[in-house]
Protein backbone atom coordinates (compact mmCIF):
# COMPACT_ATOMS: atom_id res chain seq x y z
CA UNK A 1 0.00 0.00 0.00
CA UNK A 2 2.91 2.33 0.78
CA UNK A 3 4.40 1.63 -2.64
CA UNK A 4 1.05 2.29 -4.31
CA UNK A 5 0.69 5.59 -2.40
CA UNK A 6 4.16 6.69 -3.48
CA UNK A 7 3.38 5.84 -7.09
CA UNK A 8 0.11 7.80 -6.86
CA UNK A 9 1.84 10.85 -5.38
CA UNK A 10 4.56 10.70 -8.03
CA UNK A 11 1.90 10.47 -10.75
CA UNK A 12 0.02 13.51 -9.37
CA UNK A 13 3.29 15.45 -9.06
CA UNK A 14 4.28 14.50 -12.60
CA UNK A 15 0.83 15.50 -13.94
CA UNK A 16 1.03 18.81 -12.10
CA UNK A 17 4.46 19.51 -13.59
CA UNK A 18 3.12 18.59 -17.02
CA UNK A 19 0.20 21.04 -16.70
CA UNK A 20 2.57 23.75 -15.53
CA UNK A 21 4.80 23.05 -18.53
CA UNK A 22 1.78 23.29 -20.86
CA UNK A 23 0.78 26.64 -19.33
CA UNK A 24 4.35 27.86 -19.61
CA UNK A 25 4.50 26.83 -23.26
CA UNK A 26 1.18 28.61 -23.87
CA UNK A 27 2.53 31.78 -22.22
CA UNK A 28 5.60 31.64 -24.47
CA UNK A 29 3.42 31.81 -27.56
CA UNK A 30 2.03 35.00 -29.09
CA UNK A 31 -1.71 34.76 -29.64
CA UNK A 32 -3.94 37.38 -31.25
CA UNK A 33 -7.45 37.23 -29.79
CA UNK A 34 -10.55 38.90 -31.18
CA UNK A 35 -14.31 38.40 -31.00
CA UNK A 36 -16.98 37.73 -33.62
CA UNK A 37 -20.32 38.30 -31.91
CA UNK A 38 -22.21 37.06 -34.99
CA UNK A 39 -20.18 33.85 -35.08
CA UNK A 40 -18.69 32.05 -38.08
CA UNK A 41 -20.85 29.84 -40.30
CA UNK A 42 -18.42 28.30 -42.81
CA UNK A 43 -14.74 28.26 -43.71
CA UNK A 44 -15.33 27.02 -47.25
CA UNK A 45 -14.46 29.92 -49.59
CA UNK A 46 -16.91 28.74 -52.24
CA UNK A 47 -19.88 29.34 -49.94
CA UNK A 48 -18.84 32.33 -47.87
CA UNK A 49 -21.46 35.09 -47.70
CA UNK A 50 -20.88 36.86 -44.40
CA UNK A 51 -18.25 39.45 -43.58
CA UNK A 52 -17.28 37.60 -40.39
CA UNK A 53 -16.49 34.48 -42.41
CA UNK A 54 -14.43 36.53 -44.88
CA UNK A 55 -12.08 37.65 -42.11
CA UNK A 56 -11.35 34.11 -40.93
CA UNK A 57 -10.96 32.78 -44.47
CA UNK A 58 -8.38 35.51 -45.12
CA UNK A 59 -6.12 33.78 -42.58
CA UNK A 60 -6.48 30.26 -44.02
CA UNK A 61 -6.21 30.67 -47.79
CA UNK A 62 -4.48 32.55 -50.60
CA UNK A 63 -5.65 33.52 -54.06
CA UNK A 64 -3.65 34.35 -57.15
CA UNK A 65 -3.45 37.97 -56.04
CA UNK A 66 -4.45 40.09 -53.04
CA UNK A 67 -4.98 43.73 -52.09
CA UNK A 68 -2.71 45.72 -49.78
CA UNK A 69 -3.64 48.49 -47.33
CA UNK A 70 -3.87 50.97 -50.24
CA UNK A 71 -6.13 48.63 -52.26
CA UNK A 72 -3.28 48.07 -54.70
CA UNK A 73 -3.12 44.65 -56.37
CA UNK A 74 -0.13 42.64 -55.12
CA UNK A 75 1.14 39.14 -55.95
CA UNK A 76 0.16 36.13 -53.86
CA UNK A 77 0.24 32.62 -55.37
CA UNK A 78 0.80 34.28 -58.76
CA UNK A 79 4.15 36.06 -58.88
CA UNK A 80 3.19 38.06 -62.00
CA UNK A 81 0.49 38.29 -64.69
CA UNK A 82 -0.25 39.71 -68.12
CA UNK A 83 -3.44 41.01 -69.70
CA UNK A 84 -3.82 41.01 -73.48
CA UNK A 85 -4.36 44.31 -75.26
CA UNK A 86 -7.96 43.41 -76.07
CA UNK A 87 -8.63 42.61 -72.39
CA UNK A 88 -9.77 39.07 -73.18
CA UNK A 89 -6.84 36.96 -72.00
CA UNK A 90 -5.30 36.90 -68.51
CA UNK A 91 -2.11 34.87 -68.03
CA UNK A 92 -0.85 34.18 -64.48
CA UNK A 93 2.59 32.80 -63.64
CA UNK A 94 2.56 30.89 -60.34
CA UNK A 95 5.20 30.76 -57.65
CA UNK A 96 6.90 27.39 -57.22
CA UNK A 97 7.22 27.52 -53.44
CA UNK A 98 3.57 27.56 -52.34
CA UNK A 99 2.42 24.44 -50.46
CA UNK A 100 -0.89 23.42 -48.98
CA UNK A 101 -1.07 23.04 -45.22
CA UNK A 102 -0.43 19.53 -43.97
CA UNK A 103 -3.03 16.77 -44.22
CA UNK A 104 -2.96 12.97 -44.08
CA UNK A 105 -5.00 13.03 -47.28
CA UNK A 106 -1.88 14.04 -49.23
CA UNK A 107 -0.20 10.71 -48.41
CA UNK A 108 3.19 10.15 -46.81
CA UNK A 109 4.47 13.64 -47.65
CA UNK A 110 1.44 15.21 -45.90
CA UNK A 111 1.57 18.20 -48.24
CA UNK A 112 2.18 19.12 -51.86
CA UNK A 113 2.93 22.11 -54.05
CA UNK A 114 0.18 24.22 -55.58
CA UNK A 115 0.00 24.01 -59.36
CA UNK A 116 -2.10 25.64 -62.08
CA UNK A 117 -4.36 22.56 -62.07
CA UNK A 118 -5.36 23.40 -58.49
CA UNK A 119 -6.41 26.87 -59.63
CA UNK A 120 -8.47 25.39 -62.47
CA UNK A 121 -10.14 23.00 -60.01
CA UNK A 122 -10.89 25.78 -57.52
CA UNK A 123 -12.38 28.11 -60.14
CA UNK A 124 -14.44 25.42 -61.88
CA UNK A 125 -15.81 24.44 -58.49
CA UNK A 126 -17.17 27.99 -58.11
CA UNK A 127 -18.75 27.86 -61.57
CA UNK A 128 -20.29 24.40 -61.13
CA UNK A 129 -24.09 24.82 -60.76
CA UNK A 130 -24.16 22.05 -58.16
CA UNK A 131 -21.87 24.14 -55.94
CA UNK A 132 -24.25 27.12 -56.11
CA UNK A 133 -21.47 29.47 -55.06
CA UNK A 134 -22.40 33.15 -54.62
CA UNK A 135 -19.09 33.93 -56.36
CA UNK A 136 -20.03 32.34 -59.68
CA UNK A 137 -20.79 35.78 -61.16
CA UNK A 138 -17.03 36.48 -61.28
CA UNK A 139 -16.64 34.08 -64.20
CA UNK A 140 -19.82 34.95 -66.09
CA UNK A 141 -17.87 36.26 -69.12
CA UNK A 142 -15.71 33.21 -69.74
CA UNK A 143 -15.09 32.17 -73.33
CA UNK A 144 -16.77 28.76 -73.41
CA UNK A 145 -15.45 27.76 -76.83
CA UNK A 146 -13.30 25.23 -75.00
CA UNK A 147 -16.00 23.20 -73.27
CA UNK A 148 -13.53 21.07 -71.35
CA UNK A 149 -12.05 23.95 -69.38
CA UNK A 150 -14.80 26.57 -69.71
CA UNK A 151 -12.36 29.35 -70.44
CA UNK A 152 -9.89 28.46 -67.67
CA UNK A 153 -6.83 26.41 -68.65
CA UNK A 154 -3.60 25.21 -67.07
CA UNK A 155 -1.10 25.97 -69.84
CA UNK A 156 1.54 24.12 -67.84
CA UNK A 157 2.23 23.36 -64.18
CA UNK A 158 2.97 26.98 -63.35
CA UNK A 159 0.86 28.96 -65.85
CA UNK A 160 -2.87 29.63 -65.69
CA UNK A 161 -4.82 31.27 -68.51
CA UNK A 162 -8.30 32.81 -68.32
CA UNK A 163 -10.10 33.52 -71.61
CA UNK A 164 -13.03 35.98 -71.63
CA UNK A 165 -15.73 36.46 -74.25
CA UNK A 166 -15.98 40.20 -73.50
CA UNK A 167 -13.67 42.53 -71.54
CA UNK A 168 -14.20 42.57 -67.78
CA UNK A 169 -11.96 45.29 -66.27
CA UNK A 170 -13.11 44.45 -62.73
CA UNK A 171 -11.92 40.81 -63.02
CA UNK A 172 -8.47 41.46 -61.60
CA UNK A 173 -10.05 42.94 -58.46
CA UNK A 174 -12.64 40.16 -58.24
CA UNK A 175 -9.88 37.56 -58.20
CA UNK A 176 -8.88 38.92 -54.79
CA UNK A 177 -12.23 37.80 -53.32
CA UNK A 178 -12.37 34.81 -50.91
CA UNK A 179 -14.28 32.75 -53.49
CA UNK A 180 -11.16 32.70 -55.66
CA UNK A 181 -8.79 31.32 -53.06
CA UNK A 182 -7.17 27.99 -53.92
CA UNK A 183 -8.24 24.68 -52.39
CA UNK A 184 -6.83 21.11 -52.75
CA UNK A 185 -9.09 18.67 -54.58
CA UNK A 186 -8.06 15.71 -52.38
CA UNK A 187 -9.36 17.37 -49.22
CA UNK A 188 -12.46 18.92 -50.82
CA UNK A 189 -13.50 15.65 -52.45
CA UNK A 190 -12.93 13.73 -49.22
CA UNK A 191 -15.04 15.98 -46.99
CA UNK A 192 -17.59 17.07 -49.61
CA UNK A 193 -20.19 19.40 -48.12
CA UNK A 194 -18.35 19.30 -44.79
CA UNK A 195 -15.18 20.88 -46.19
CA UNK A 196 -16.25 24.16 -44.58
CA UNK A 197 -15.69 22.53 -41.18
CA UNK A 198 -12.38 20.93 -42.22
CA UNK A 199 -10.80 23.76 -44.22
CA UNK A 200 -7.33 23.54 -45.70
CA UNK A 201 -5.52 26.06 -47.84
CA UNK A 202 -2.14 27.73 -48.22
CA UNK A 203 -2.68 30.62 -45.80
CA UNK A 204 -0.47 31.90 -42.98
CA UNK A 205 -2.57 29.91 -40.47
CA UNK A 206 -4.41 26.59 -40.40
CA UNK A 207 -7.45 25.49 -38.42
CA UNK A 208 -6.48 23.99 -35.07
CA UNK A 209 -9.81 23.88 -33.24
CA UNK A 210 -13.38 25.04 -33.76
CA UNK A 211 -15.98 24.67 -31.05
CA UNK A 212 -19.22 26.14 -32.35
CA UNK A 213 -20.48 29.22 -30.50
CA UNK A 214 -17.45 29.14 -28.18
CA UNK A 215 -14.07 29.54 -29.85
CA UNK A 216 -12.05 29.01 -33.02
CA UNK A 217 -8.26 28.66 -33.01
CA UNK A 218 -5.94 28.99 -36.00
CA UNK A 219 -2.29 27.97 -35.60
CA UNK A 220 0.78 29.23 -37.44
CA UNK A 221 1.60 27.63 -40.80
CA UNK A 222 5.29 26.92 -40.33
CA UNK A 223 5.78 26.35 -44.06
CA UNK A 224 4.15 29.58 -45.23
CA UNK A 225 5.77 30.97 -48.38
CA UNK A 226 5.82 34.72 -47.65
CA UNK A 227 8.59 36.58 -45.82
CA UNK A 228 9.02 40.15 -44.58
CA UNK A 229 11.44 42.70 -46.09
CA UNK A 230 14.30 41.20 -44.07
CA UNK A 231 13.60 37.68 -45.25
CA UNK A 232 12.00 36.56 -41.98
CA UNK A 233 9.27 33.96 -42.45
CA UNK A 234 5.68 35.01 -41.87
CA UNK A 235 3.49 34.97 -39.89
CA UNK A 236 5.03 36.29 -36.68
CA UNK A 237 2.10 35.14 -34.54
CA UNK A 238 1.89 31.60 -33.18
CA UNK A 239 -1.90 31.52 -33.20
CA UNK A 240 -5.15 33.42 -33.66
CA UNK A 241 -8.07 32.82 -31.30
CA UNK A 242 -11.57 33.92 -32.28
CA UNK A 243 -14.24 34.08 -29.56
CA UNK A 244 -17.99 34.15 -30.14
CA UNK A 245 -19.31 36.37 -27.35
CA UNK A 246 -22.72 37.57 -28.52
CA UNK A 247 -23.16 40.35 -25.95
CA UNK A 248 -21.21 43.38 -27.20
CA UNK A 249 -20.96 44.86 -23.71
CA UNK A 250 -19.39 41.64 -22.41
CA UNK A 251 -17.00 41.79 -25.35
CA UNK A 252 -16.03 45.34 -24.28
CA UNK A 253 -15.44 44.20 -20.69
CA UNK A 254 -13.23 41.33 -21.89
CA UNK A 255 -11.25 43.78 -24.03
CA UNK A 256 -10.80 46.29 -21.21
CA UNK A 257 -9.55 43.53 -18.91
CA UNK A 258 -6.84 42.65 -21.47
CA UNK A 259 -8.27 39.33 -22.66
CA UNK A 260 -8.79 40.44 -26.27
CA UNK A 261 -6.22 42.12 -28.49
CA UNK A 262 -8.88 43.80 -30.65
CA UNK A 263 -12.54 44.72 -30.87
CA UNK A 264 -14.17 46.19 -33.98
CA UNK A 265 -17.00 48.57 -34.69
CA UNK A 266 -19.05 50.80 -32.44
CA UNK A 267 -21.41 49.38 -29.85
CA UNK A 268 -24.20 51.84 -28.99
CA UNK A 269 -24.04 50.95 -25.28
CA UNK A 270 -20.30 51.56 -24.92
CA UNK A 271 -19.52 54.14 -27.62
CA UNK A 272 -19.23 57.03 -25.17
CA UNK A 273 -16.69 55.08 -23.13
CA UNK A 274 -14.64 54.35 -26.23
CA UNK A 275 -14.95 57.60 -28.16
CA UNK A 276 -15.03 61.30 -27.41
CA UNK A 277 -17.39 63.73 -29.16
CA UNK A 278 -14.91 64.15 -32.04
CA UNK A 279 -14.72 60.46 -32.82
CA UNK A 280 -11.30 59.92 -31.27
CA UNK A 281 -10.26 57.43 -28.60
CA UNK A 282 -11.27 58.54 -25.12
CA UNK A 283 -8.24 59.96 -23.37
CA UNK A 284 -8.82 57.71 -20.33
CA UNK A 285 -8.16 54.64 -22.52
CA UNK A 286 -5.10 55.94 -24.37
CA UNK A 287 -2.56 54.48 -21.93
CA UNK A 288 -3.68 50.92 -22.72
CA UNK A 289 -5.31 51.07 -26.16
CA UNK A 290 -5.17 52.75 -29.54
CA UNK A 291 -7.73 53.36 -32.28
CA UNK A 292 -7.25 52.51 -35.96
CA UNK A 293 -9.77 54.37 -38.12
CA UNK A 294 -10.12 54.68 -41.90
CA UNK A 295 -12.62 54.98 -44.75
CA UNK A 296 -14.79 51.92 -45.26
CA UNK A 297 -16.42 51.00 -48.56
CA UNK A 298 -19.79 50.81 -46.87
CA UNK A 299 -22.78 53.04 -47.67
CA UNK A 300 -25.68 53.20 -45.22
CA UNK A 301 -28.91 54.10 -47.02
CA UNK A 302 -32.69 54.04 -47.14
CA UNK A 303 -33.93 51.62 -49.79
CA UNK A 304 -37.20 52.05 -51.67
CA UNK A 305 -39.11 49.38 -53.59
CA UNK A 306 -39.72 50.72 -57.11
CA UNK A 307 -41.76 47.82 -58.47
CA UNK A 308 -45.49 48.13 -59.35
CA UNK A 309 -46.09 44.65 -58.01
CA UNK A 310 -46.11 43.35 -54.42
CA UNK A 311 -48.99 45.66 -53.32
CA UNK A 312 -46.75 48.63 -53.99
CA UNK A 313 -48.74 50.44 -56.69
CA UNK A 314 -50.27 53.11 -54.40
CA UNK A 315 -47.14 53.68 -52.36
CA UNK A 316 -46.40 57.46 -52.35
CA UNK A 317 -42.68 56.65 -52.46
CA UNK A 318 -43.08 55.61 -56.06
CA UNK A 319 -43.28 59.34 -56.82
CA UNK A 320 -39.75 60.63 -57.61
CA UNK A 321 -40.53 64.02 -56.03
CA UNK A 322 -41.40 62.36 -52.71
CA UNK A 323 -38.14 60.40 -52.73
CA UNK A 324 -36.16 63.56 -53.41
CA UNK A 325 -38.03 65.37 -50.63
CA UNK A 326 -36.87 62.69 -48.21
CA UNK A 327 -33.30 63.08 -49.43
CA UNK A 328 -33.26 66.81 -48.68
CA UNK A 329 -35.07 66.55 -45.32
CA UNK A 330 -32.33 64.67 -43.42
CA UNK A 331 -29.55 66.54 -41.62
CA UNK A 332 -26.73 64.05 -42.14
CA UNK A 333 -24.13 66.15 -40.33
CA UNK A 334 -26.26 66.19 -37.18
CA UNK A 335 -26.87 62.47 -37.56
CA UNK A 336 -23.13 61.76 -37.63
CA UNK A 337 -22.34 64.21 -34.83
CA UNK A 338 -24.98 63.28 -32.28
CA UNK A 339 -25.76 59.65 -33.03
CA UNK A 340 -22.38 58.36 -34.11
CA UNK A 341 -19.81 60.45 -32.20
CA UNK A 342 -18.60 61.83 -35.54
CA UNK A 343 -17.83 58.37 -36.94
CA UNK A 344 -18.72 58.27 -40.63
CA UNK A 345 -19.02 60.84 -43.40
CA UNK A 346 -22.34 62.39 -44.56
CA UNK A 347 -23.30 60.79 -47.88
CA UNK A 348 -23.49 63.95 -49.95
CA UNK A 349 -21.60 62.80 -53.06
CA UNK A 350 -23.80 60.02 -54.39
CA UNK A 351 -24.26 56.35 -53.60
CA UNK A 352 -20.65 55.17 -54.05
CA UNK A 353 -18.75 55.74 -50.78
CA UNK A 354 -15.72 57.83 -50.03
CA UNK A 355 -12.59 55.67 -50.01
CA UNK A 356 -13.37 53.97 -53.32
CA UNK A 357 -10.49 54.41 -55.80
CA UNK A 358 -11.00 57.41 -58.13
CA UNK A 359 -13.89 58.61 -55.96
CA UNK A 360 -13.51 62.28 -56.95
CA UNK A 361 -13.77 61.46 -60.64
CA UNK A 362 -17.36 60.22 -60.44
CA UNK A 363 -18.69 61.85 -57.26
CA UNK A 364 -21.63 64.22 -57.75
CA UNK A 365 -23.50 66.89 -55.79
CA UNK A 366 -25.88 64.67 -53.89
CA UNK A 367 -28.56 65.42 -51.30
CA UNK A 368 -27.93 68.42 -49.05
CA UNK A 369 -29.97 69.33 -45.97
CA UNK A 370 -32.57 71.81 -47.28
CA UNK A 371 -35.94 71.94 -45.50
CA UNK A 372 -37.39 74.56 -47.85
CA UNK A 373 -36.52 72.48 -50.90
CA UNK A 374 -37.96 69.36 -49.30
CA UNK A 375 -41.26 71.10 -48.50
CA UNK A 376 -41.42 72.59 -52.02
CA UNK A 377 -40.95 69.12 -53.53
CA UNK A 378 -43.78 67.75 -51.36
CA UNK A 379 -46.02 70.57 -52.52
CA UNK A 380 -45.06 69.96 -56.16
CA UNK A 381 -45.99 66.31 -55.66
CA UNK A 382 -49.51 67.43 -54.68
CA UNK A 383 -49.33 67.15 -50.90
CA UNK A 384 -50.26 70.04 -48.60
CA UNK A 385 -52.30 70.82 -45.48
CA UNK A 386 -55.48 69.68 -47.22
CA UNK A 387 -54.12 66.71 -49.15
CA UNK A 388 -51.74 65.18 -46.62
CA UNK A 389 -49.26 62.44 -47.45
CA UNK A 390 -50.24 58.95 -46.19
CA UNK A 391 -48.33 57.27 -43.36
CA UNK A 392 -45.08 55.67 -44.56
CA UNK A 393 -43.53 52.74 -42.68
CA UNK A 394 -39.75 52.66 -42.24
CA UNK A 395 -38.47 49.14 -41.48
CA UNK A 396 -35.19 48.35 -39.72
CA UNK A 397 -33.56 46.14 -37.09
CA UNK A 398 -33.35 47.11 -33.39
CA UNK A 399 -29.68 48.04 -33.71
CA UNK A 400 -30.79 51.03 -35.80
CA UNK A 401 -33.77 52.11 -33.72
CA UNK A 402 -32.13 55.38 -32.61
CA UNK A 403 -31.11 56.19 -36.17
CA UNK A 404 -34.63 55.54 -37.47
CA UNK A 405 -36.21 57.64 -34.74
CA UNK A 406 -33.90 60.49 -35.76
CA UNK A 407 -34.98 60.10 -39.41
CA UNK A 408 -38.61 59.93 -38.29
CA UNK A 409 -38.32 63.30 -36.50
CA UNK A 410 -36.48 64.89 -39.43
CA UNK A 411 -39.11 63.82 -41.96
CA UNK A 412 -42.03 64.82 -39.76
CA UNK A 413 -40.59 68.34 -39.60
CA UNK A 414 -41.42 68.81 -43.29
CA UNK A 415 -44.82 67.10 -43.27
CA UNK A 416 -44.18 63.36 -43.56
CA UNK A 417 -45.93 60.86 -41.29
CA UNK A 418 -43.48 58.07 -40.48
CA UNK A 419 -44.05 54.82 -38.60
CA UNK A 420 -40.91 52.98 -37.48
CA UNK A 421 -41.22 49.20 -37.65
CA UNK A 422 -38.52 47.13 -35.88
CA UNK A 423 -37.79 43.57 -37.04
CA UNK A 424 -35.30 40.89 -36.08
CA UNK A 425 -32.39 40.49 -38.51
CA UNK A 426 -33.80 37.27 -39.98
CA UNK A 427 -37.31 38.74 -40.24
CA UNK A 428 -35.95 41.92 -41.84
CA UNK A 429 -34.00 39.96 -44.45
CA UNK A 430 -37.07 37.88 -45.19
CA UNK A 431 -39.34 40.93 -45.55
CA UNK A 432 -36.94 42.57 -48.02
CA UNK A 433 -36.47 39.29 -49.90
CA UNK A 434 -40.24 38.86 -50.23
CA UNK A 435 -40.82 42.56 -51.05
CA UNK A 436 -42.96 43.11 -47.98
CA UNK A 437 -40.88 46.15 -46.91
CA UNK A 438 -41.03 49.03 -49.36
CA UNK A 439 -38.98 51.52 -47.28
CA UNK A 440 -36.09 50.22 -45.19
CA UNK A 441 -32.67 50.95 -43.75
CA UNK A 442 -29.90 48.91 -45.33
CA UNK A 443 -26.21 49.09 -46.14
CA UNK A 444 -24.00 47.83 -48.92
CA UNK A 445 -20.40 46.80 -48.24
CA UNK A 446 -18.18 46.50 -51.29
CA UNK A 447 -16.75 43.09 -52.18
CA UNK A 448 -13.94 44.59 -54.23
CA UNK A 449 -12.66 48.14 -54.86
CA UNK A 450 -14.40 49.08 -58.10
CA UNK A 451 -17.46 51.35 -58.20
CA UNK A 452 -19.18 48.90 -60.55
CA UNK A 453 -19.77 46.85 -57.38
CA UNK A 454 -22.26 49.54 -56.30
CA UNK A 455 -23.72 50.32 -59.70
CA UNK A 456 -24.60 46.66 -60.35
CA UNK A 457 -27.24 46.94 -57.59
CA UNK A 458 -29.44 48.96 -59.96
CA UNK A 459 -28.95 47.13 -63.27
CA UNK A 460 -32.35 45.76 -64.32
CA UNK A 461 -30.86 42.41 -65.35
CA UNK A 462 -29.79 41.92 -61.72
CA UNK A 463 -33.29 41.83 -60.21
CA UNK A 464 -33.30 40.12 -56.82
CA UNK A 465 -33.73 37.23 -56.13
CA UNK A 466 -33.54 35.51 -59.51
CA UNK A 467 -30.54 37.24 -61.06
CA UNK A 468 -28.67 39.43 -58.59
CA UNK A 469 -28.81 42.04 -55.84
CA UNK A 470 -31.12 44.69 -57.31
CA UNK A 471 -33.36 44.72 -54.22
CA UNK A 472 -35.17 47.94 -55.19
CA UNK A 473 -36.14 46.60 -58.65
CA UNK A 474 -35.00 49.91 -60.10
CA UNK A 475 -35.22 49.91 -63.91
CA UNK A 476 -33.99 52.68 -66.19
CA UNK A 477 -33.14 52.17 -69.85
CA UNK A 478 -30.45 54.88 -69.96
CA UNK A 479 -28.85 53.55 -66.78
CA UNK A 480 -28.80 49.99 -68.15
CA UNK A 481 -27.06 51.15 -71.34
CA UNK A 482 -24.40 53.05 -69.36
CA UNK A 483 -23.86 50.07 -67.06
CA UNK A 484 -23.33 47.69 -69.97
CA UNK A 485 -20.82 50.08 -71.55
CA UNK A 486 -18.96 50.62 -68.26
CA UNK A 487 -18.74 46.87 -67.60
CA UNK A 488 -16.57 46.33 -70.68
CA UNK A 489 -14.82 49.72 -71.04
CA UNK A 490 -11.04 49.19 -70.79
CA UNK A 491 -10.07 52.88 -70.76
CA UNK A 492 -10.10 54.17 -67.18
CA UNK A 493 -10.99 57.77 -68.02
CA UNK A 494 -13.88 56.75 -70.25
CA UNK A 495 -15.17 54.34 -67.58
CA UNK A 496 -15.07 57.06 -64.90
CA UNK A 497 -17.28 59.29 -67.07
CA UNK A 498 -19.81 56.50 -67.41
CA UNK A 499 -19.72 55.99 -63.65
CA UNK A 500 -20.45 59.67 -63.07
CA UNK A 501 -23.48 59.56 -65.38
CA UNK A 502 -24.85 56.53 -63.54
CA UNK A 503 -24.25 58.19 -60.18
CA UNK A 504 -26.25 61.21 -61.36
CA UNK A 505 -29.18 59.08 -62.58
CA UNK A 506 -29.33 57.33 -59.20
CA UNK A 507 -29.42 60.71 -57.47
CA UNK A 508 -32.13 62.09 -59.76
CA UNK A 509 -34.35 59.00 -59.62
CA UNK A 510 -33.54 58.21 -55.96
CA UNK A 511 -34.29 54.48 -55.64
CA UNK A 512 -32.08 54.81 -52.58
CA UNK A 513 -31.39 57.71 -50.21
CA UNK A 514 -27.72 57.59 -49.12
CA UNK A 515 -27.26 58.46 -45.42
CA UNK A 516 -23.55 58.15 -44.63
CA UNK A 517 -20.31 56.52 -45.71
CA UNK A 518 -19.05 54.35 -42.86
CA UNK A 519 -15.59 54.29 -41.32
CA UNK A 520 -13.73 51.27 -39.98
CA UNK A 521 -13.03 51.22 -36.24
CA UNK A 522 -10.56 48.86 -34.63
CA UNK A 523 -9.60 49.26 -31.00
CA UNK A 524 -6.39 47.42 -30.22
CA UNK A 525 -4.03 47.03 -27.28
CA UNK A 526 -0.95 49.23 -27.28
CA UNK A 527 1.33 46.21 -27.54
CA UNK A 528 0.03 45.30 -31.03
CA UNK A 529 2.27 46.17 -33.97
CA UNK A 530 1.83 45.67 -37.71
CA UNK A 531 -1.96 45.50 -37.88
CA UNK A 532 -3.05 47.12 -41.11
CA UNK A 533 -6.43 47.17 -42.77
CA UNK A 534 -7.83 48.86 -45.85
CA UNK A 535 -11.08 50.39 -47.03
CA UNK A 536 -12.55 46.90 -47.47
CA UNK A 537 -12.03 46.40 -43.71
CA UNK A 538 -9.94 43.30 -44.35
CA UNK A 539 -7.96 41.73 -41.52
CA UNK A 540 -4.41 40.78 -42.47
CA UNK A 541 -2.68 39.19 -39.47
CA UNK A 542 0.42 37.74 -41.11
CA UNK A 543 2.61 40.73 -40.14
CA UNK A 544 1.10 41.35 -36.70
CA UNK A 545 3.28 41.18 -33.60
CA UNK A 546 2.07 40.94 -30.01
CA UNK A 547 4.74 42.48 -27.79
CA UNK A 548 5.09 41.17 -24.23
CA UNK A 549 1.78 39.34 -24.11
CA UNK A 550 0.93 38.55 -20.50
CA UNK A 551 -2.69 37.43 -20.70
Amino acid sequence: MKIALVILLLTIFSLGCSLKDDRRKEQDKTVFRYNESAGITTLDPAYVRRFEDFLAIEQLYNGLISLDENLEIVPAIAKKWEVSEDGLTYRFYLRKDVYFNRSDLFGSEETRRVTASDVVYSFLRIIDPSTASPGKYIFQNLDNSSAQFKGITAEDENTLVIHLSTPQPSLIYQLSLPYCTIVPYEVVEHFGNNFGFHPLGTGPFHLKMWKKDVKLVMAKNKNYFETDDQGVSLPYLDAVSVYFIQDKHQEFIKFKSGNLEMISGMNEEDKDQLLDANGELNEALSTKFKLLKSDWLNTDYLGILMDNNYNNKNNPLRNRLIRQAIGHAIDRKAMIRYLRNNIGVPASKGFVPQGMPNFNEYSIEGFDFNIDKSMALLKEAGYNDVNQIPVITLSATPEYNTLCEFIQRELEEVGFKIKVDMNSVSSMNQRIAQFEANFYRKSWIADYPDAINYFQLFYSQNFYPEKGSNYTHFKNQQYDMLFELASIEKDDDARMKLYKEMNQILHDEAPVIPLFYAETLRFIKNNIEGLKGNSLNSLSLKKVKVMNQNN
